[in-house]
């Protein structure tokens, strides 16, 4: 597997804003789509985001949309969800893992520790 590492969470208000990354230090996501997922306490985690190698093709969960935006750098080392309108619902541990760019399931069963996103009422 490859090791990546989530960072960028941190407690806010909501309506705020917060960019999490996810990076692959030393080489790059090769030609495969990433994506972001999330898991809040007690229940089952769920798909956030998706970009496609290229960055041409991005898909997103619906409470998300109009809101998150992914993206990655020029290398393809590191992945962005920046995330604007920030909700109390959108508090969660956020993961990110390689996808299937049919289904957007995750391709990597060992996940990272992810970081954790706070909103407050």
């Amino acid at each position: 597997q490859v090791q990546l590492v989530e960072s960028g969470g941190e407690l806010v208000q909501a309506g705020g804003s917060l960019r999490l990354s996810c990076a692959a230090s030393g080489r790059t996501f090769g030609n495969y789509p990433m994506g972001w997922f999330r898991q809040a306490p007690g229940k089952e985690r769920e798909f956030v985001a998706a970009i496609s190698w290229n960055g041409i093709m991005t898909a997103y969960a619906d409470p998300v949309k109009g809101r998150f935006t992914i993206s990655r750098d020029s290398a393809y080392n590191t992945v962005y969800l920046q995330m604007n309108s920030l909700k109390p619902e959108d508090t969660a541990v956020y993961y990110c893992n390689f996808v299937y760019n049919i289904n957007y399931r995750p391709v990597q069963d060992s996940w990272g520790q992810g970081t954790q996103v706070t909103v407050s009422s």
